[in-house]
């Protein structure tokens, strides 16, 4: 429902961003941190009575992060949150520096770890229950909608999906729930495989994968050149473009020249080849471009495929 100021468009919008900053790495955090008693199937602290676990050891959770998502931030040797601190005679607070990635790593090792506790008997000497876990994992339910709760109200551009997994939200994106199932329904399977790994890997929060991304869709558009094995290249590209444009001459231009405008981009830039006269990109942004130019005309051209 929104409180009073959001309900009557009285608040300024937050601003939307895929930058962590140390407040919202706070909150996400220590979103994380009450989920960790959840973890302790995996990492248990052992009662001394010898009744089995009675929380989660601190210690093997941290060792085995060491290894897991070694560039998750810590403090003299355990996992923490960043703090931005003010020092005196100092104009700008000074900030831990942090992987932002890496929480998202944390994040994900939660949702895809956590199980249901049941709480046994009461301890009172030792002051704990001791507890048991099934393969049940309910609870994971539970912290996908708060962490999806802090991005939203953080402005964070990601979210963490049912599968557990957080993906990133495109604000532009071309992509949409027609052009999956456009694809879902492609008659050829190389086309189809090469375009659900470049959406999968243009949706990570990792620049890496948003790369790979494109190199894939491109990849895809050189296949869907070849559609029709029976003739070469240039021909089969004729054919796909003829049955795009339907007759219309104008838009036989429009298709013939934007297939050759990305079959250049494809060649000068350093998407698929890696030549050293090929053209950098380093501007993580420009990726979404390409990527979004491809699909749509690969979205369009697929629709029509006999």
């Amino acid at each position: 429902m929104g409180l009073y100021t959001e309900r009557h468009g009285m608040r300024t919008p937050i601003k939307k961003t895929d930058s962590i900053s140390i407040k919202a790495y706070s909150l996400l955090y220590d979103c994380c941190t009450r989920y960790f008693e959840n973890l302790a199937w995996k990492y248990p602290e052992e009662c001394p009575d010898g009744n089995g676990c009675c929380g989660l050891d601190l210690d093997k959770f941290n060792m085995d992060m060491e290894f897991e998502i070694p560039t998750l931030f810590r403090k003299n040797g355990h996992l923490d949150k960043p703090q931005s601190i003010q020092l005196p005679f100092e104009d700008e607070p000074t900030n831990d520096e942090f992987d932002q990635y890496a929480l998202l790593d944390l994040i994900e090792f939660i949702a895809q770890n956590v199980r249901d506790i049941t709480r046994r008997s009461y301890h009172s000497f030792f002051r704990h229950n001791d507890l048991s876990f099934g393969t049940t994992n309910a609870i994971a339910g539970k912290f996908v909608d708060e962490i999806n709760d802090i991005f939203q109200k953080t402005g964070l551009l990601y979210h963490l999906t049912t599968q557990l997994e957080v993906e990133r939200i495109e604000e532009a994106a071309v992509l949409s729930g027609k052009i999956e199932r456009d694809i879902n329904s492609a008659k050829e399977t190389g086309i189809k495989e090469l375009l659900k790994i470049a959406i999968q890997k243009h949706r990570s929060p990792y620049p890496d994968d948003q790369k790979d991304a494109v190199e894939k869709i491109w990849d895809a558009l050189e296949r869907l050149k070849t559609y029709y094995a029976d003739r070469d290249k240039k021909a089969s590209v004729t054919q796909i473009v003829k049955d795009m444009a339907g007759g219309n001459e104008e838009y036989l231009s429009l298709f013939n020249t934007e297939f050759k405008a990305l079959t250049d981009i494809g060649n000068h830039y350093r998407i698929r080849h890696h030549e050293t006269d090929k053209i950098d990109i380093t501007d993580i942004r420009h990726y979404d471009y390409f990527f979004n130019r491809c699909l749509s005309l690969l979205a369009a051209a697929i629709q029509y495929l006999k």
